[in-house]
């Protein structure tokens, strides 16, 4: 498998589009070529230049584990055996289990970007030793938009971009973060055609803005009183849809009655956009027949992020875009990625030590190091790190250190050698996404949605196990499910899959005891059944029938039929399928048949959030600290970053060591020229870099790229750092009141020139 002509399908794993490629392996294990493919049926062939650079993941300088590691009392490692891995992993956190309690293990990670397959096998892990709180990297970007989705229709929307007549990126440049398929082809479609519009909400002249009809720049951290104001125009011009307010609403007039009293003269000089480009671009996006919209980091790790979310979904509920095509929809799930938090109807969860809000069930990851460093008795003892670097990733890296340093055991399940790695008890490798069969659960588009079951391309070198195989030993080492009821599930599925599904249905469904274990069951039972190499695949026949069950029309139109036989077919077709499958096919109908809120109406009032609305009118905005006089954007996205995906540095053609971007007039003031260096300082801490004067940056407003201040082996292997890693420079206290997401976009900051 490892050197051939053949072209072999997989996908790029560089955001959550995770388009359809196409490698060739040459000697070495090396990718020789990568082409889009064209079978892939949501891709079909589009890919970026990202994608093409996947090699620099695969062979990269990343220090790769091949050995399980015991961490020694001098704070090296040995390698260790997995037999004495599991057995010792499994006696510690069984010890935190039975001492303080399962509740006092935290689960983080459990699927990278691109990498779910693995991750759903750790619930049988959770159930296994008591845990009962997880979080991951969606808790820092997410979390705040679920909540109000959940609160205001019970489902989570998506906006066709692709068919709307107006499309409005806020916080958001698919030019370089995608988030739909063929980005940049939409976005340079709509650019060209007269009858459509783009509106887009940055402090940057992004590359998505310079095609844009109306660029509202607004001042960074200022989005929450410019969308306001956007909505504001929309409720006092009388532009609403009063038809549909009528209809699928609930709360129109409480909220008109609130968005009638903002002053939006006095709401866009605070953002600094122009009130007529406002009203303007209202006008142009309620006189639209459709209207797109999607909301992204730019707001989702900024000040006021749940509050904008709120916002923008009002903006266009009040214009009547939902569930039509060019509208917001409502996709079909093939897997869920988080729990129902505080929905409609839902019981909000709170943190064990702060009381802090937990939303879409995942544990707010600002707040973690605060949920350890105490003396209180519920405060976390042990956690299991898988397919994650919060050490790295998370606000405030040294505190986050000290919070580990400080946990009683620390079990890192990965790849590389990551920066959390090395504060780890254990290390447990795993193959890379390439050695491995994998898929992604980010499965949004409508109305045809896609699944990609992806085949190894790679033969896995010895040493890493999958995590599916890790997850099972660590069930088996608990003694939590009983050998009996796997053996008679692996020995039915030896007989054949209607043999499997009797048994399953006979032993298994409807014992609520063993929910948690299914994965496990489905793994030792059906998966050595399945095709060579594919054995960890065996939960997709449950994730299959479970989608057939919710999505029974949509399943059936994609060919699939009707009843207990749709989910079977569904999943043969997954695994005959290396290039992925349409598992539904929807109507618009459907968005309306997935809002779970009371009558299925959209509920425009939230008591909770209107009052962090009114309280904007006494606020003062950040920017205007003489103390602080830059906000900085820590974690920019550009063409050649990808989280802490990558870690070899050669893969980026540009910008290798990643220049903090700044406007000539700031940058003239500040006396430092294009590629000079210059120290930023933060409330938390200061680095060295590289300045590249940018006209597209706002003044007062620089910026870092994310994806930096990631160690590789040089030449001599040697560990060396290339770029400053932003979270050295953020803080985890500077977050969302609601949901705890960080406030990434504005860093308060000072630039110095360095001394001659």
């Amino acid at each position: 498998m490892n050197s051939t002509t053949e072209w072999k399908p997989t996908a790029c794993i560089l955001c959550e589009c995770n388009c359809g490629v196409e490698v060739r392996v040459g000697p070495d294990r090396r990718f020789e070529r990568i082409r889009g493919d064209k079978a892939h049926p949501g891709s079909k062939g589009y890919t970026c230049e990202k994608a093409l650079r996947l090699d620099h993941y695969q062979n990269g300088r990343g220090e790769r584990v091949r050995r399980p590691l015991r961490r020694r009392p001098d704070g090296t490692f040995e390698e260790i055996d997995w037999d004495a891995a599991i057995a010792e992993v499994s006696e510690r956190l069984r010890a935190v289990r039975d001492t303080v309690g399962g509740d006092k293990i935290l689960h983080y990670g459990g699927g990278g970007q691109g990498n779910h397959l693995g991750g759903a096998y750790g619930r049988s892990t959770l159930a296994a030793y008591g845990v009962t709180y997880r979080s991951n990297a969606l808790a820092q970007e997410k979390t705040g938009e679920m909540w109000v989705n959940g609160k205001m229709l019970g489902a989570y929307v998506r906006g066709d971009v692709a068919h709307a007549e107006v499309s409005l990126f806020l916080g958001k440049n698919p030019w370089q973060t995608h988030g739909f398929p063929h980005a940049r082809a939409t976005l340079k479609e709509i650019a060209r055609d007269p009858e459509r519009a783009m509106i887009v909400i940055d402090p940057r002249r992004s590359e998505t803005a310079e095609l844009a009809d109306f660029h509202l720049q607004v001042r960074p951290g200022r989005d929450a009183w410019l969308v306001a104001a956007l909505a504001a125009v929309i409720v006092q011009e009388r532009l609403v849809d009063q038809a549909f307010l009528d209809e699928h609403t609930v709360g129109a007039a409480e909220i008109a009655d609130v968005l009638g009293a903002i002053p939006i003269d006095a709401y866009c000089a605070i953002s600094g956009v122009d009130a007529e480009l406002v009203r303007a671009a209202a006008r142009r996006l309620a006189a639209a027949s459709s209207v797109a919209v999607a909301e992204d980091l730019g707001v989702q790790m900024n000040r006021h992020s749940t509050l904008v979310s709120y916002l923008e979904k009002l903006v266009w509920l009040l214009t009547g875009n939902l569930g039509r095509s060019g509208t917001q929809y409502s996709p079909s799930a093939f897997a869920a990625l988080s729990g129902s938090g505080s929905g409609a109807g839902g019981t909000a969860r709170t943190t064990p030590v702060t009381g802090s809000r937990i939303a879409a069930g995942l544990f707010p990851c600002n707040l973690i190091p605060e949920e350890i460093l105490t003396d209180h008795p519920d405060r976390f003892r042990a956690i299991i790190v898988e397919s994650g670097n919060p050490l790295h990733s998370l606000a405030d890296s040294p505190r986050f250190r000290e919070a580990f340093e400080a946990l009683d055991l620390v079990v890192v399940i990965d790849v590389f050698m990551t920066e959390t790695a090395r504060h780890a008890d254990y290390v447990l490798p795993v193959p890379t996404q390439f050695e491995k069969p994998e898929a992604t659960f980010f499965n949004f588009e409508f109305p045809r949605n896609v699944f990609h079951l992806r085949h190894p391309v790679l033969d896995a070198p010895e040493g890493p196990i999958e995590e599916a195989d890790i997850h099972a030993r660590l069930v088996e080492a608990s003694g939590a499910v009983d050998p009996a009821l796997v053996e008679i599930l692996r020995t039915a599925a030896a007989q054949g899959r209607a043999a499997f599904s009797a048994a399953f249905f006979e032993h298994v469904f409807g014992r609520g005891e063993l929910t948690p274990f299914l994965p496990y069951l489905l793994y030792r039972g059906l998966g050595p059944s399945l095709p060579d190499g594919l054995g960890s695949a065996a939960v997709l026949w449950g994730l299959a029938n479970l989608c057939a069950l919710a999505n029974p029309d949509g399943v059936r139109r994609a060919g699939f039929g009707e009843g207990l036989e749709a989910g079977d077919a569904l999943f043969d077709a997954i695994m005959a399928s290396p290039s992925g499958v349409v598992f539904t096919v929807d109507t618009d109908d459907a968005t309306w048949a997935r809002i779970r809120t009371p009558g299925r109406k959209a509920q425009l009032f939230l008591p909770e959030l209107v009052e962090e609305l009114a309280a904007l009118a006494d606020e003062t905005p950040p920017g205007d600290d003489p103390d602080w006089p830059f906000l900085l954007a820590a974690g920019e996205r550009r063409s050649f970053t990808a989280n802490t995906i990558i870690r070899d540095p050669a893969w980026r053609k540009r910008d290798g060591d990643g220049a903090l971007r700044i406007h000539p007039i700031d940058a003239a003031a500040v006396g430092v020229a294009d590629g000079g260096s210059l120290r930023v300082t933060t409330p938390r801490g200061s680095a060295v870099v590289r300045v590249s004067i940018d006209d597209s940056m706002s003044r007062g407003h620089v910026s870092l790229p994310n994806g930096m201040g990631l160690d590789h082996l040089d030449a001599d292997g040697r560990r060396v750092v290339t770029g400053v890693a932003p979270n050295e420079l953020t803080s985890a206290e500077h977050r969302d009141p609601w949901v705890g997401t960080p406030w990434h976009k504005t860093v308060p900051a000072r630039l110095e020139p360095l001394p001659a």
